[in-house]
């Protein structure tokens, strides 16, 4: 793989649909380019610092489950091959090459589909405060960063930009799906979850919780954006998993530890990042494709 760094794309000719903390999407037709920048967001403000191959890790470990996944759920991918795509993309073939997915177009459900196989993060505040989470009540007793008897499902809102998701029970997102597609939506989370964990498990790392998005294309559900990445999910090396406290991460939560270290007010604008920072969170998401994949860049 391998790439220069790529902060934004400016696809003149091409329509850009939105640009997101970290995506670049376009519309061409009834088709989406989804280019994947090395942009870097904590706490949901962009750093002005770009990780270095971030677009190209998360695009090469997204391709990789949804090629594993792919008897279980439709994906939205019809090609991540820039020779493949549309004429009007051919100019761009050095920054799409190995960060970018040329994708089915579909309507995104308007819940985010989380599940947690662990107690962390926002699910272990909640726990803590009223021994649920989202709805659902879990074993007293159960110390930060435990697995769950079971993996739950806890959907969210999903919130504008620069807002935050709000944790929903199960039938407030029955309310926004309907009582046949949230049943639907949560049976293939787990489902997918469940794999993914063992997968993953096999290879060093814990998926301690993640996040799914499904559109809906032509009446059916399809998984689309990214799948069991460092982004979407809490990564953690299985060999020095201690149940108790937080724990040592695959993900950005390396990035969010130092920035509540200097004490950033989580508002813009964002601290420089210093050199060592930027490496070893590069470091820690190519060691996740790694271990997935067996592929280096």
């Amino acid at each position: 793989m391998g790439s220069k760094v790529v902060t934004k794309t400016d696809f003149s000719d091409i329509t850009l649909l939105r640009r997101g903390k970290v995506r670049d999407v376009y519309e061409i037709e009834d088709k989406l380019l989804i280019v994947t920048s090395d942009r870097m967001s904590a706490f949901d403000v962009v750093m002005d610092d770009p990780i270095p191959d971030k677009g190209s890790i998360l695009t090469g470990i997204s391709l990789f489950w949804f090629k594993k996944l792919a008897s279980m759920v439709e994906n939205h991918i019809i090609s991540s091959s820039p020779a493949e795509y549309p004429e009007v993309c051919r100019k761009y073939t050095a920054e799409l090459e190995n960060r970018s997915m040329l994708v089915k177009k579909a309507e995104p459900l308007p819940v985010e589909c989380i599940v947690r196989g662990y107690i962390s993060g926002s699910g272990w505040k909640e726990y803590q405060k009223t021994g649920a989470v989202c709805g659902i009540t879990l074993p007293k007793g159960l110390v930060e960063s435990e697995k769950l008897p079971e993996p739950i499902f806890t959907p969210s809102t999903k919130a504008e930009e620069g807002m935050h998701d709000e944790n929903i029970d199960f039938e407030t997102a029955v309310g926004l799906l309907g009582r046949e597609r949230a049943e639907e939506v949560r049976r293939l989370s787990l489902e997918i979850y469940k794999f993914g964990r063992e997968l993953a498990a096999q290879k060093g790392i814990i998926v301690a919780d993640t996040k799914f998005e499904f559109g809906i294309k032509d009446g059916r559900l399809i998984l689309i954006d990214e799948v069991l990445t460092p982004d979407s999910s809490r990564f953690w090396p299985v060999d020095t998993y201690a149940p108790g406290g937080p724990q040592k991460s695959f993900d950005k939560q390396f990035l969010r530890d130092y920035l509540l270290r200097i004490k950033w007010p989580k508002t813009p604008p964002p601290p420089k990042l210093p050199s060592d920072i930027i490496e070893q969170t590069r470091g820690k998401y190519l060691d996740a494709l790694k271990r997935l994949t067996g592929q280096g860049l």
